[in-house]
């Protein structure tokens, strides 16, 4: 069995009506008010029906780690400075 795909011809190849005009010209607004009124009819209908609970999720995921060789590491982010002030150009 072939699906048959209602695939949409592109703005400037002739109409599939069959009158010879451009698409964009001949039929492409009423075929985005089609696709529009369902695509308003399909979120109605996902929003009608309650979402489904996540049982195999656990209540608190932990955070993935990445290998970030470029970032410090974080236990060595802080590093003291020396108590001596630095030296000046005048002093």
């Amino acid at each position: 069995m072939t699906a048959v795909t209602n695939a949409r011809p592109g703005r400037n190849e002739p109409c599939h009506c069959g009158s010879g005009r451009k698409y964009k010209h001949c039929c492409l607004e009423k075929d985005d008010a089609q696709a529009a009124v369902a695509r308003a009819k399909a979120a109605e209908d996902e929003a009608a029906t309650p979402p489904e609970p996540d049982a195999a999720e656990p209540a608190s995921a932990r955070k993935h780690q990445t290998d970030q060789p470029w970032r410090p590491d974080p236990s060595r982010s802080f590093i003291p400075r020396p108590g001596t002030p630095r030296k000046t150009a005048g002093s």
